[in-house]
């Protein structure tokens, strides 16, 4: 299966990507690790990308993503099952995953749509109030990084909802439940017993 869990920052892409990989013992490829790694080891043009989109607490443009994940891809881990939690975000990184999947045989079964009133969202990332870097003092998570991702993630959410909706994979889940119940109900609308 491959399955791309989708949603706002907070709904518990994170949290649910990792209770259904256990269940279904396959890896989870996430744009978070892509882009910390590359923050971190890349010396190249890529990495100050990445680098200078971290210290902005804006998201990694379209450009390098396809770049990180055309490598992630060809990894040996991502050459079968996966759960794909942080990409894609916007209409053409949908398109993007798409095009280069299919070139590999395969296509994405199932997208996981948390739904999370914005409100929610915000108060659950200041609650998580990460920092910028590992040990840094300032905020990923602070109230005006947060808003400007959340108003960036808004505008592009439609036409991702649109796009997969056209393909018949959209599986929309109520997120602004409890957790447990959040998994139960994906399990069902991927066809899994619970």
């Amino acid at each position: 299966m491959h399955i791309v869990f989708y949603g706002p920052e907070g709904s518990g892409k994170g949290t649910q990507a990792k209770f259904l990989a256990e269940k279904l013992h396959i890896p989870i490829l996430t744009s978070g690790d892509l882009v910390r790694d590359a923050a971190a080891n890349d010396k190249g043009i890529i990495g100050e990308v990445v680098r200078q989109a971290l210290r902005e607490g804006k998201y990694v443009a379209d450009s390098e993503m396809f770049v990180l994940w055309k490598w992630r891809l060809k990894e040996e881990d991502a050459k079968g099952d996966w759960i794909m939690d942080g990409f894609p975000r916007n209409v053409e990184q949908a398109k993007f995953l798409d095009d280069k999947i299919s070139k590999y045989g395969y296509n994405v079964e199932h997208v996981i749509y948390l739904n999370l009133p914005e409100e929610v969202s915000f108060e659950r990332l200041i609650k998580r109030a990460r920092p910028l870097f590992p040990g840094s003092k300032e905020l990923h998570d602070s109230p005006e990084r947060i808003r400007d991702r959340l108003r960036i993630y808004k505008e592009s959410e439609k036409d991702v909802l649109d796009f997969y909706r056209s393909k018949g994979v959209l599986r929309e889940i109520n997120a602004n439940q409890f957790v447990e119940r959040v998994h139960e109900d994906i399990l069902r609308a991927i066809g899994l017993s619970v």
